[in-house]
């Protein structure tokens, strides 16, 4: 692959990705297993098709003919594109191939089904018209919680509150929220290859762009809010790795500090982000980038200190959905088996080219030699 006058030669596959490819399924059968096996006993604790929740729905129709003639055209020139777009053009590339995957298979069901799972009454429209203000909401968020629908008692108040801003804006409804929920988790791909170019060169990243922009992650992309919270937390990662690689001080605190205002969004939007934290601390420890990392810790205060000022305390929010949750469901799941289950659930939104990619984590001389050729591709 040519870029800037140089060759950057994409790294190989080793035997060694199908050990993570078979441990991935491995995961996934156990998953599936521990999952039914807990369902026979017990059928509320509502995984229907273990170890995930929805119900299996077989169909061939035509619906599926997009979906299909995209997934024919990556497999042809996907991994060829990688290779021979410009940089940009393939972070804009990853993108839209990333929501138009998530929206061909949504809309297999047909148009409807792509907005449907954000329009019922469990999800966070539910609530937008409980909100009278921002400030009167966030101070009422916590004592409130049990009477909202079941994704509001789940989540910190972001999400809420994104969507009555786009109510206010004329762009209410489950309509536009699906717009902005797949437009954001689509971005979650490029923010990866970002982040990977940073860590450990441009043809890694390369390599990598088909799996990212083709993930299985797709069907909850259209459409579940939690596409959007990973699209925000991994633009924060994305920022965070390119603010440790930064080479002048200035750069680096400025995108550490954009960094953190993002995993501080983040984490208004889920709880779930928090662990995300191990991923910021390891990068800054691996580069001894502790200013930048200062920078980061920075901008999440500031967006902590925002929403306390306005009323909502996010580790009291944190008590009380913890609080909600085993006084529900939770007190029917044994807490072992689901960390089993959940791993399983994770490890079939990511998929198999996601285990396989990280046993090339301790390939030590390959991450240095692609970290040398992303410096010289940037120094051209």
């Amino acid at each position: 692959m040519l870029l800037s006058g140089r060759t950057l030669a994409l790294p190989s596959a080793p035997a060694c990705a199908w050990t993570g490819a078979l441990i991935w399924a491995g995961v996934v059968v156990a998953g599936h297993l521990l999952g039914a096996s807990v369902v026979a006993h017990d059928r509320l604790v509502h995984i229907s098709s273990p170890p995930l929740v929805g119900v299996v729905d077989v169909r061939v129709d035509p619906g599926l003919l997009p979906a299909v003639a995209l997934a024919a055209a990556a497999l042809r020139w996907a991994l060829p594109l990688a290779a021979r777009l410009r940089w940009g053009a393939l972070l804009v590339a990853t993108w839209t191939a990333g929501a138009a995957w998530a929206v061909a298979l949504s809309a297999s069901s047909g148009l409807d089904a792509i907005a449907a799972p954000l329009g019922t009454r469990y999800e966070y429209l539910a609530v937008v018209p409980l909100v009278e203000s921002p400030s009167s909401f966030l101070a009422g968020f916590v004592d409130a919680l049990p009477s909202y629908a079941t994704h509001v008692q789940g989540h910190p108040p972001g999400m809420v509150l994104v969507l009555w801003l786009l109510d206010g804006a004329g762009l209410g409804g489950a309509q536009a929220a699906a717009a902005v929920v797949i437009a954001g988790g689509a971005l979650a791909a490029p923010a990866a290859l970002v982040a990977l170019r940073a860590a450990a060169g441009e043809g890694w990243a390369r390599r990598a762009a088909p799996f990212v922009a083709f993930t299985p992650a797709a069907v909850w992309i259209a459409t579940s809010a939690d596409a959007l919270f990973a699209g925000v937390a991994a633009a924060g990662l994305a920022l965070t790795a390119l603010a440790l690689h930064a080479v002048q001080t200035r750069r680096a605190l400025a995108l550490g500090l954009a960094a953190g205002v993002l995993l501080g969004a983040g984490l208004m939007l889920s709880y779930g982000i928090a662990p995300l934290g191990a991923i910021v601390l390891s990068l800054a420890i691996a580069r001894r980038a502790w200013r930048p990392l200062l920078a980061v810790a920075a901008g999440v205060a500031g967006v902590f200190a925002a929403f306390a000022a306005a009323g909502f305390w996010w580790p009291d929010g944190l008590a009380a959905t913890s609080a909600l949750y085993y006084e529900g469901v939770a007190a029917r799941r044994p807490y072992a088996a689901f960390l089993l289950i959940s791993l399983a659930a994770f490890a079939l939104a990511v998929g198999p080219a996601a285990a396989a990619g990280a046993t090339r984590l301790r390939d030590r001389r390959g991450l240095a030699a692609g970290r040398r050729g992303a410096r010289v591709a940037r120094g051209r």
